[in-house]
């Protein structure tokens, strides 16, 4: 089940989208999509993970992912253990580097890391004997999330992506979730636009085989689906935006925005969200428009996905 198409998945962890084939993210993707079905999800025989440890190591809070991670460990038979850095040693002054030789003589087999720092989980990667998978490092990725995303939208359109034309808004600058759906998305095939102020656009994102636009009615044109982002109030320093209420009314997603775009288009969020901010609640909670829910659905199938990849990668199962 870990080889799709007759290509075997041999990475041991998950980092990255960068570090995945085509043929990789479609073995995921074919994973989590068989996990979607509940009674498979469910099913009291289903041991993948038995006799195996998932350790979840957070140092920023994240409820949903964190739970998604234990939820997905325990349904595939995991002993699964959740660190709690507030009153650990960490924050008594233990380096990553110690805490990556502490957890490597406990033997884990798969470390779920979520750091505030970028690179964080790859450091650990390099230093503990088990399968690492970054549950969001710094700004720079939230692969898992990335997947997803990816495949909450094969559920509402089908299995080929591309063509399909996404607009990404709000705060990319701070966005790892942004970083990696764009990697994602792109090489699924489809059509990304980035839609935000100046100061919430990273210099650099004209590069990134996006187009980029600063109003909502221009950048909306056309798109198939819109992902909005949380404003990301606590990683920025210095005023990047006049105000909440001033940001709503030029990027917030509401019905009038939402009808620059395609009929039909659907609304996406990676939460937690901030109502009245970036979204409202009328558009994030109309099933008729809005995948969020199917996003938190996908969120433990894809992950038991993850799971079971590296799990057979890392016992050599074809």
């Amino acid at each position: 089940m870990a080889s799709s198409y007759g290509y075997p998945f041999e990475q041991q962890h998950c980092l990255s989208i960068s570090q995945f084939s085509r043929p990789d993210i479609e073995t995921l993707l074919t994973l989590g999509n068989h996990y979607l079905d509940l009674d498979v999800q469910k099913s009291k025989e289903r041991s993948m993970l038995a006799g195996k440890t998932l350790v979840n190591l957070f140092f920023e809070n994240s409820t949903r992912t964190e739970k998604s991670f234990e939820i997905a460990g325990r349904r595939l038979g995991a002993d699964v253990i959740n660190m709690s850095v507030v009153g650990s040693s960490v924050k008594k002054g233990e380096t990553l580097l110690d805490t990556a030789a502490t957890l490597n003589a406990m033997n884990p087999d798969i470390l779920v890391v979520r750091h505030g720092a970028s690179g964080a989980p790859a450091l650990l990667a390099q230093k503990v004997s088990g399968s690492v998978i970054n549950a969001g490092d710094g700004v720079h990725e939230h692969p898992t999330q990335a997947l997803l995303d990816a495949l909450t939208l094969r559920r509402h359109f089908g299995e080929d992506l591309g063509g399909l034309r996404i607009a990404i808004c709000g705060d990319i600058k701070h966005s790892r979730v942004a970083r990696s759906d764009i990697q994602l998305l792109n090489v699924l095939g489809c059509d990304i636009r980035l839609i935000g102020p100046p100061t919430l656009i990273p210099a650099d994102a004209d590069k990134w085989g996006v187009d980029v636009f600063h109003d909502m009615e221009t950048g909306l044109e056309g798109c198939d689906v819109v992902m909005m982002l949380r404003l990301q109030m606590e990683r920025m320093s210095g005023a990047f935006v006049p105000s909440k209420r001033e940001y709503f009314h030029f990027y917030g997603l509401d019905r009038s925005k939402l009808g620059f775009a395609k009929q039909g288009a659907m609304v996406m969020h990676p939460g937690p969200m901030n109502r009245g901010v970036e979204i409202s609640s009328d558009v994030a909670d109309d099933p008729k428009v809005s995948l969020i829910t199917s996003q938190v659905e996908s969120g433990v199938a894809m992950r038991m996905g993850i799971l079971h990849a590296l799990s057979d990668a890392r016992d050599g199962v074809a």
